[in-house]
C-alpha cells in the first residue's frame, strides 16, 4: 500500500471514529493557500480541526510524532484562515490530532484522540 492510500484510510478510519464520539463533520480536505486540514468538526461548543496522522511501522516514531513545528504552524494558520473566510461557527476552536497505527492487514491497532493537540506554542 502506497503512502497515499495509507493517508486516505487513516482518514476513513478517523471520519468513523469521531462520528462515534458525537463529532458533526463540516468538512474533509479543507485547503487554503497556507495549508490543508484533513477534518473540520464541530464537537460540543467548539469547532475542531483536525489532523490525521496514520503509520503502518513505528520504526520512525509514533504519528502524533510525524508532526513538526513548520506543521503545526501551518495548521495553525489554515485554521486561522478558515474561522476568518466562514460565518455561523463557534468562536471556541482547537486543533486535534487522531493518531491511528495499521495492523499488517491494514486494521487499526491504535486509534487515539488527542484533543487541543497544537496548542499557541
Amino acid at each position: 500500500m502506497k503512502r497515499r492510500d495509507t493517508g486516505m484510510l487513516g482518514e476513513r478510519i478517523a471520519l468513523d471514529f469521531l462520528k462515534k464520539r458525537g463529532y458533526h463533520i463540516l468538512e474533509t480536505n479543507y485547503r487554503c493557500p497556507r495549508g490543508e486540514i484533513d477534518i473540520i468538526a464541530r464537537h460540543k461548543d467548539y469547532l475542531a480541526f483536525i489532523e490525521v496522522r496514520t503509520k503502518r511501522s513505528l520504526d520512525f516514531g509514533s504519528p502524533e510524532e510525524s508532526i513538526t513545528p513548520v506543521k503545526k504552524e501551518r495548521l495553525r494558520t489554515t485554521a486561522l484562515h478558515y474561522r476568518q473566510s466562514h460565518r455561523n461557527i463557534p468562536s471556541l476552536w482547537r486543533i486535534d490530532i487522531v493518531a491511528i497505527e495499521l495492523d499488517e492487514k491494514s486494521k487499526p491497532s491504535r486509534i487515539e484522540l488527542i484533543d487541543n493537540a497544537v496548542g499557541d506554542d
